[in-house]
């Protein structure tokens, strides 16, 4: 198992980057997020504490279950399944006030699910692309919060 984090400060303010961040249909808008969706919604809000997530990516489809919601300050999340085959322990954001806006940190804990090559594939594959990925998203974040006229609402699901 590998623990990964990729960290961004965004200028904006710590709400609107939390609800844009668990707001998954958001994702799309970085180029290795082909689709992403709501399947269930959470107790009490969307994207709470149960909600399920579909994310298909380049690199491969997970379903995903918000496990804690703490607006606007974290959510965590587990990979229920996936494609390929991974293992997962621990998916969280959290979100800090600093100096020109939010600090976003993107953490997770995984491991791919192949044998005797798993740990080694984890570290030097998968490990890299997962970091380009989340750091494609908050990049996308940062875009879509600081650039004016940007919509942050609508999302960009490219699925035919």
């Amino acid at each position: 198992m590998e623990t990964l984090t990729v960290r961004r400060v965004i200028a904006a303010p710590i709400t609107e980057v939390f609800d844009w961040c668990a707001t998954t249909t958001h994702y799309t808008r970085s180029p290795f997020v082909l689709r992403a969706r709501l399947a269930r919604p959470g107790e009490g809000a969307p994207y709470g504490v149960g909600a399920v997530r579909l994310h298909t990516w380049l690199i491969g489809w997970f379903r995903e279950r918000i496990t804690a919601y703490h607006p606007p300050y974290d959510f965590d999340y587990t990979v229920e399944r996936s494609f390929p085959p991974a293992r997962h322990d621990l998916g969280r954001m959290t979100f800090t006030e600093v100096p020109g806006g939010t600090r976003v940190d993107w953490t997770t804990t995984f491991g791919v699910g192949v044998p005797l090559i798993g740990a080694t594939l984890t570290r030097t594959v998968a490990k890299p692309v997962i970091a380009h990925v989340f750091g494609s998203v908050l990049a996308a974040a940062d875009a879509a919060l600081t650039t004016p006229g940007t919509p942050t609402g609508a999302p960009h699901d490219r699925t035919p």
